[in-house]
């Protein structure tokens, strides 16, 4: 067998509830197998218990700690589901091990700590991609080919996106999301991340202007967004509207419009069945509904399409794809001028030379 036949082997940084299904993702994808795992929180009797349970391969080595695992030759990547207060540390250090990197979102707390991953992945080669799900599902680029369709939609003139669901009393009081010291940036970090993202993808991820918090964010005690919303202005006059939260029903819906046609998607996160997924167009004339079938769930296809940029890197000698790192630079920038545009009484935020 040739080396562009081997797998891509993956090791897992985490037992948390997100890797269960990342664990399935990953033996789903034809180019990838789950090759370690380390938790820092469970025993090694615990880890093993995790893999077993969760459909590891039986040649999946458990590891004791993190050092151990990014130091291992038979891992050529690694899944980091680690709180965001870790993300600098660890990803740096799995860079400089020659780990390519899987990072959850939000992948850091803030652009400065984000540009030190940027710049040690860079520095090491290695390949870089965010956990955001819904961009790899195939209907994702459908919708972003009819926005940028000036026959059929015309030209963009605004946007309207929505992630939230109303968490538990537990959630709110215990979940690493609302804790300071763990992932600090709350409901803005977490839904507002895809909020935010889908901003951009509907303007061919060009920044806005300025960036302007919505009166009524909702803070916990501690200071964390539990729930908010944000004008975000382009120069060309397209304006879009986002809105996260962990206090409102759930909702994940786009709207996007353009002079010609209206964009709509009900599920953009999660699309409601896994193997389609579906939005519907509208013109003065008609209104069409797209489905879009696929084989495999959006976050199979999202470690299919990390696994191949990894191996291209790895069988070919290929250079890293920067437009992972790109993207994520730019939705983690927005992030944060929606946050310091709360912290400032909701004073605009200019982007120019950001």
């Amino acid at each position: 067998m040739s080396d562009d036949n081997h797998p891509i082997r993956i090791g897992v940084m985490s037992c948390t509830n997100i890797v269960r299904k990342l664990s399935r993702a990953i033996n789903l994808a034809p180019n990838a197998t789950i090759a370690a795992i380390a938790s820092i929180t469970n025993s090694v009797e615990e880890t093993k218990s995790f893999a077993a349970s969760n459909g590891f391969p039986p040649t999946a080595k458990i590891h004791s700690s993190y050092e151990s695992l990014l130091q291992d030759p038979d891992v050529d990547a690694v899944y980091l589901p680690i709180p965001t207060s870790l993300h600098v540390e660890w990803a740096v250090r799995a860079a400089e091990n020659g780990k390519h990197l899987l990072l959850d979102k939000p992948v850091a707390l803030n652009v400065f700590d984000f540009d030190l991953i940027l710049a040690a992945c860079e520095a090491y080669g290695v390949q870089f991609v965010d956990g955001t799900q819904w961009m790899h599902n195939p209907r994702t680029a459908k919708i972003q080919q009819l926005i940028t369709d000036p026959d059929s939609f015309g030209h963009l003139k605004s946007v309207h996106s929505c992630f939230s669901f109303a968490a538990s009393e537990d959630f709110l009081r215990n979940d690493i999301r609302v804790k300071p010291g763990l992932d600090g940036l709350g409901a803005l970090g977490d839904a507002g991340w895809y909020t935010i993202q889908a901003a951009l993808l509907a303007n061919d991820f060009k920044l806005p202007e300025t960036v302007t918090a919505l009166s009524g964010p909702v803070l916990n005690d501690a200071g964390i967004v539990l729930s908010c919303g944000a004008l975000l202005s382009w120069e060309e006059g397209i304006t879009a509207t986002i809105y996260c939260s962990f206090l409102a029903n759930l909702t994940m819906e786009v709207t996007a419009i353009g002079t010609k046609g209206t964009l709509r998607v009900h599920d953009f996160v999660i699309p409601f069945q896994e193997t389609e997924a579906s939005f519907t167009t509208s013109t003065r004339s008609c209104l069409n509904e797209h489905k879009v079938m696929t084989e495999l769930p959006q976050e199979a296809c999202m470690v299919i399409e990390f696994a191949r940029l990894v191996g291209e890197i790895k069988n070919k000698g290929a250079k890293p794809d920067g437009f992972w790192l790109s993207i994520s630079r730019k939705t983690q920038l927005l992030v944060d001028a929606v946050k310091e545009s709360i912290d400032n009484n909701l004073e605009p935020v200019f982007l120019s030379g950001r």
